[in-house]
């Protein structure tokens, strides 16, 4: 396991599919702030993007636009229809047979791939959430995997085909992997987080490590001997990137990990506690209550009642 992998599984980060964009000429539609981080990926034409409180943004076929907070925004073919879209005013659309949005005047043009990611509410900490307001990828020339992807999306968004529903709904989390490739790739660095210290090839393998085996009672010395450098290093290095200790790193994702197992099994106390890496439920309580609040017991009951809640 990577480490990019390690936090996508913890973290529970899936996509869905929202809407399939057709659009001609003259449209403008308002997407109010959502859940979960906005994603738009541009396979033909060009398309305008006002985030609110940002300024506006012309996106051109193979440009992909994260908004990792789920930020309303306008969406729009040119400035003057970006212009009087808001919140009170949306342009009307038709949903065609295959269920995509049909918007704007004359032959549709202008392709794009929207979609939400979100991830489980039980994790402590979001990988989005370590990324800026806006995220803007330009398509490159020179391929890439971010490139191929954006290109797949786009045949099948103009010739679909038997089951492209299902192909879109796979690919949306595959885009997002992508994006996060790029953006790694692009960005000069930040404060720390888990998504700046994968570029320390030490502490991602030591992060991996970790996330394969939560349970294990890892410690500095044995995470530094199995990544090839000194104890002192990799405990310099691990808060420098990570913003965080390896046994804070190690403590969050067991405790990750037996919120989610409260949440939705019925497994004892006992056999989470042990199976994540404690020694006794007394240790195990401990440790859940310093970092969540409340002990597990009282954490499974409150999850569960507020996932049994109808939505909306």
């Amino acid at each position: 396991m990577d480490a990019l992998t390690g936090l996508i599984d913890a973290q529970v980060v899936r996509g869905v599919l929202g809407a399939r964009i057709a659009a001609g000429d003259d449209w403008g539609w308002w997407s109010v702030q959502g859940p979960g981080a906005a994603f738009h990926a541009v396979t033909s034409g060009a398309v305008w993007v006002a985030p609110e409180g940002f300024a506006p943004l012309q996106l051109r076929a193979g440009d992909v636009l994260l908004l990792p907070s789920g930020r309303a925004h306008a969406l729009a073919g040119d400035p003057d229809a970006l212009a009087r879209t808001s919140p009170e005013r949306s342009d009307g659309y038709t949903l065609t047979g295959d269920g995509t949005v049909r918007m704007g005047q004359g032959q549709a043009h202008t392709h794009i791939l929207c979609a939400h990611f979100s991830h489980d509410p039980t994790a402590s900490a979001s990988i989005l959430a370590a990324l800026p307001e806006t995220v803007l990828l330009r398509g490159r020339g020179d391929g890439g995997g971010l490139a191929e992807t954006v290109r797949l999306v786009g045949r099948e968004l103009t010739s679909p085909g038997p089951g492209s529903q299902v192909v879109l709904a796979r690919l949306v989390d595959v885009l997002l992997v992508q994006a996060l490739r790029d953006w790694l790739e692009r960005d000069d660095g930040g404060s720390a987080s888990p998504l700046h210290a994968l570029r320390d090839p030490v502490v991602s393998t030591a992060m991996a490590m970790i996330d394969a085996e939560p349970g294990r009672a890892w410690t500095t010395t044995e995470l530094a001997r199995a990544t090839a450098v000194s104890r002192a290093t990799l405990a310099r290095r691990f808060p420098a990137t990570l913003g965080e200790t390896p046994a804070a790193y190690l403590t969050r994702r067991r405790l990750d990990l037996s919120a989610r197992r409260l949440r939705d099994t019925d497994d004892p106390l006992e056999q989470i506690a042990r199976d994540v890496g404690y020694t006794s439920v007394y240790a195990f309580s401990r440790a859940f209550r310093r970092q969540r609040g409340v002990p597990p017991g009282r954490f499974r009951s409150a999850s569960r009642t507020v996932a049994a809640q109808p939505n909306g």
